[in-house]
């Protein structure tokens, strides 16, 4: 695999052509598409982020060498990771990454200024331990998140202590090696309903206002036992309504979503859902943003996607 250092030398436009094709890639507003990534200071008025959910591979996998997936679709998935930082209008404040690793029993923000990474992964060369992503923390933007979520209705807490954990460090590593961002994450809400995610996306629409990237960490295709040849037809089933479900209008998009365990192949797909539910909490704070895939790969075998909202 390429450097991770290599992305600071690709544009927006070819990095995002290089993981979604020149046509999609040609779709995108040139402020968005053009510029080097992570250039210049705060947002200015009027740039609304988008919110993300991108699927975060597993363990250490772009840094070390792993057993598992074809080395091309590991090199797409690694190439889409690296453009995210083209999808911002204007330069980042900070990001928020909302990750399938971090259940609580209320939403828990990560308050450290120096968060240590988390690694919360086994079985790996000695190296995947000695990783280093040394973003400081945003516990302002933590405060804010509370804010917003108390003001919902929501109880919340924090953690001064808790590290990013592998749903954050991997995908941001690619995206900010530089690592110079803020960041912080804020957890899943034990038990796992998707109205009340969706109802946590919706209270923090706001940010999207003040220079924060929403990043909603997962899989759209999380069962252990089910990759391989035998989980590709499921997945494709759920990745086609997935998709299908993403691109409607928002009342039916959080509908379905909110019964996506109706959806084909949805428990073959999740058999257990905290891979899915940050796309609940970035769908919320979509707001009126309708959804598209801008990642349509795979890895060992079954269909994965990635999704942006305007």
């Amino acid at each position: 695999m390429a450097d991770e250092h290599d992305s600071l030398n690709i544009t927006r436009r070819q990095g995002l052509a290089a993981a979604l094709g020149t046509a999609a890639a040609a779709s995108l507003p040139a402020c968005a598409a053009d510029e080097p990534a992570g250039k210049g200071a705060h947002p200015g008025a009027g740039a609304r982020m988008p919110v993300l959910y991108v699927p975060h591979g597993g363990g250490p996998w772009p840094f070390v060498d792993t057993p598992f997936g074809d080395p091309a679709e590991l090199d797409a998935l690694a190439t889409y990771l690296r453009a995210l930082p083209s999808v911002a209008p204007a330069p980042l404040k900070s990001v928020l990454v909302v990750s399938a690793h971090w259940e609580e029993p209320v939403p828990t923000v990560m308050t450290s200024e120096r968060p240590p990474l988390y690694f919360d992964y086994y079985g790996f060369p000695r190296e995947a331990y000695e990783l280093t992503w040394p973003a400081p923390g945003a516990p302002d933007l933590a405060a804010r998140v509370r804010q917003l979520l108390e003001g919902a209705g929501f109880a919340t807490a924090s953690d001064p202590s808790r590290g990013f954990d592998h749903g954050t460090f991997v995908p941001l590593k690619l995206a900010f090696p530089e690592a110079t961002i803020p960041t912080t994450q804020l957890s899943l809400k034990r038990g796992l309903d998707p109205a009340e995610h969706l109802a946590m996306g919706r209270a923090l629409m706001p940010l999207r206002d003040e220079g924060v990237l929403i990043v909603g960490s997962g899989m759209s295709f999380h069962n252990m036992r089910g990759f391989g040849p035998s989980g590709r037809a499921p997945s494709i089933s759920f990745d086609s309504w997935l998709t299908e479900t993403i691109g409607l209008e928002p009342d039916a998009r959080d509908n379905r979503l909110r019964d996506w365990a109706t959806a084909p192949a949805a428990r073959l797909a999740h058999p257990r859902e905290e891979h899915l539910l940050p796309l609940m909490v970035v769908a919320g704070a979509a707001g009126e943003g309708r959804g598209l895939s801008d990642f349509a790969g795979s890895i060992v075998g079954v269909r994965l996607s990635g999704y942006r909202f305007a």
